[in-house]
This record gives C-alpha cells, sequence and structure tokens, in this order.
C-alpha cells in the first residue's frame, strides 16, 4: 500500500509500505476511505511528539470499510463502514472504566504515534470492538471524519473542561479547526459571550459565523486589554487555550475572572510561565486533558440530528496520493485560508 511516512522532524514522504496485518485475536483492518490532517501531525514533524519515531506512518482519524477481523472481534463484521476513533481503548483496564480512555494501559492516542496511523490505505486497530464506531446510513462520510478527533478534542478537553455554562462569558484564544470545533460545541450549552481570539482575520471573520460574538484580532499584542474592556474589566469565566504556544496561554491567564476556570487544548511542546505571583488569589482552575472520546456516541447523535454540521470546518479536498500538497497547504493555513483538509483514498 501506500502511506504518508514520518521520516524525522522537518521529513515526511509519500512511500510504498507493507500492508498491516492481524496482531491479536481483537484486531480488525480497515480499508480507510478518507482521512485528515491534524494539527497534532503538524507538531509532530517540528519534534514536540517525541513517542512518535522515524518510520511511523501519521494520521488518527478516518472512515472506513472494515478490511477483516480477528477472531475475538464481534462488534463489527467484514464490510461495515465504520468511524475510527483517534483513541483506542481496551474498555477493561482502571482507565477505561474511568472514561479516561486517552490513558489506557494498552491504547490511548497510540495511531499514527506509536503504531502506524490512518494515512494509508489501510490501518490495523486494536481494541476494534471498543475503539471503532459503526457509521450511520445516510450520513456523510466527510462530516464524520470530524468525529475522529476534532470534534471530541474541542468538546471534552474545551468546552467541559472550561465549564461553560448557560449565560457565562467564554473566550477562546487559537481560531484554528480545534478552536472553531469548540466554538461549535460551546453553542450547547447558550454562553452570553464567546469571544475569539486570534491574528488570523479570515478565521476570525469565519468564527463570526459559527457564532462568536466578538472577535478579537491578537496582531496588535492588545488582545488582553481589550478582552478586559469586552467584559467591563471583569474578565471572563471560561477561557480555552487553542494552540499550545506560550503567548495564547499568556492571553488566557490575563483574561480570567475571579473564580474562572482555563482549558488547555493546544498541543505544548514548551515551557509556559504559570503566573501565581497573580493567580495564587484568584481562585481559578487550571484543567489540561488528552481527548478521551467518550462523548463521541453522542456528539454523533447529534450530528445525525442536524444539530450540528462538523463538515463547516472543512476547506480543501485532496486525494491520498496528494498528501504531500495536502500537507503543504494545511501548514500555511493563514496564506491558503485552511482549516481542515479531507484526504480521499
Amino acid at each position: 500500500m501506500k502511506a504518508l511516512i514520518y521520516g524525522g522532524p522537518g521529513k515526511i514522504a509519500f512511500l510504498e509500505h507493507p500492508d498491516p496485518a492481524i496482531q491479536n485475536e481483537t484486531d480488525a483492518i480497515v480499508k480507510i476511505t478518507k482521512t485528515t490532517i491534524c494539527g497534532t501531525d503538524l507538531h509532530i514533524i517540528k519534534g514536540d511528539v517525541p513517542s512518535c519515531t522515524p518510520g511511523r506512518i501519521l494520521g488518527h482519524e478516518a472512515v472506513g470499510i472494515v478490511y477483516t477481523v480477528g477472531t475475538a472481534v464481534t462488534a463489527f463484521k467484514v464490510g461495515a463502514q465504520v468511524l475510527v476513533s483517534c483513541i483506542t481503548s481496551c474498555g477493561k483496564c482502571e482507565y477505561c472504566k474511568k472514561g479516561m480512555y486517552s490513558h489506557c494501559t494498552s491504547g490511548g492516542w497510540i495511531l499514527g504515534n506509536t503504531i502506524d496511523g490512518t494515512q494509508a490505505d489501510y490501518v490495523r486497530i486494536p481494541h476494534a470492538d471498543t475503539s471503532l464506531y459503526p457509521i450511520p446510513q445516510g450520513i456523510e462520510e466527510e462530516a464524520l471524519v470530524m468525529l475522529s478527533d476534532v470534534l471530541p478534542t474541542g468538546f471534552e478537553c474545551g468546552v467541559l473542561n472550561a465549564k461553560v455554562e448557560p449565560g457565562c462569558t467564554l473566550a477562546i484564544v487559537g481560531a484554528g479547526p480545534v478552536g472553531l470545533a469548540a466554538l461549535l460545541t460551546a453553542q450547547f450549552y447558550s454562553p452570553a459571550q464567546i469571544i475569539m481570539v486570534d491574528l488570523d482575520a479570515n478565521r476570525l471573520e469565519v468564527a463570526k459565523k459559527f457564532g462568536a460574538t466578538h472577535i478579537v484580532n491578537s496582531l496588535d499584542e492588545k488582545a488582553t486589554e481589550t478582552v478586559m474592556q469586552l467584559t467591563n474589566g471583569r474578565g471572563v469565566d471560561a477561557a480555552i487555550e487553542a494552540v499550545g504556544i506560550p503567548a495564547t496561554f499568556s492571553i488566557c491567564e490575563g483574561i480570567l475572572a475571579a473564580g474562572g476556570n482555563l482549558a488547555v487544548l493546544g498541543v505544548h511542546g514548551v515551557k509556559v510561565d504559570l503566573h501565581l505571583e497573580r493567580l495564587w488569589s484568584h481562585n481559578i482552575t487550571l484543567r489540561t486533558r488528552l481527548v478521551d472520546t467518550v462523548t463521541t456516541p453522542m456528539l454523533l447523535r447529534t450530528v445525525v440530528a442536524g444539530k450540528i454540521d462538523p463538515k463547516r470546518l472543512i476547506t480543501h479536498r485532496f486525494r491520498l496520493q496528494d498528501v504531500i500538497q495536502a500537507y503543504d497547504t494545511f501548514s500555511k493555513a493563514a496564506a491558503n485560508h485552511a482549516l481542515k483538509v479531507i484526504l480521499e483514498v
């Protein structure tokens, strides 16, 4: 088969690779029909994720068709259309029983990280019964690809961790795909204000169309002051950091109201400063999380019911063989007005 191979920091190549095979009786092999690129893949290429080593097939989001199954797989048969979860869960270990699938002792975020991923013709899925979801009839595959990772990540790591609630004031710092996913799902809870902060004017306009009540361009480095003005000097009840760099974390620290919640959604590759000299008496709560995908069934139902349209996040489409071009487009998101890209196999 052909696959996108990570060759070390700054290096990727689209190469021939041996087809995956069943290794354990709980495995399934899925023939990929559509996949995508995640901001985390860019972090891997930068060298921010040392657990991903050269030679790895990248990608952890996809929909596809079950090609073959291990002898212990009971929930899926060959030919079934499935959604691949970005998180692999055994469903039996201590962490899985707590709903912390991301820390599964034999799974977690392993696809495209410590085992070969989805940017290929085929992928091996460990613990298939608890790591795949059946696709309802009549739902577009492209929308479902957004349910592999970006939508549950924005919701769980952002909205739920920030304790968004009716009537609250929310700021999302970073209007990339995952920040926009947080924006879409935050509206389940009817916050009074949703302030979107970014330095990309195009993404801010998209955020406004998606439901942001206010947009703040941080290019002038006065985002903190602007948000404080918008909240009459009080600050926000909930802040979601959705980029993963020190500057955006600093903005979130500076705009929290007393008793506020700060949810870290971005993938951080370098250290940040936590200003406890200012925040120690501020009654804030700081939460981090790797997506667990425990909300995927609920989000799937909302998509089926037409309550949310994740296809709105998709801006570009490529064939898998053009994956290098797709990475170039996605990595230059501002210049290309790119959000999520779809790779069709």
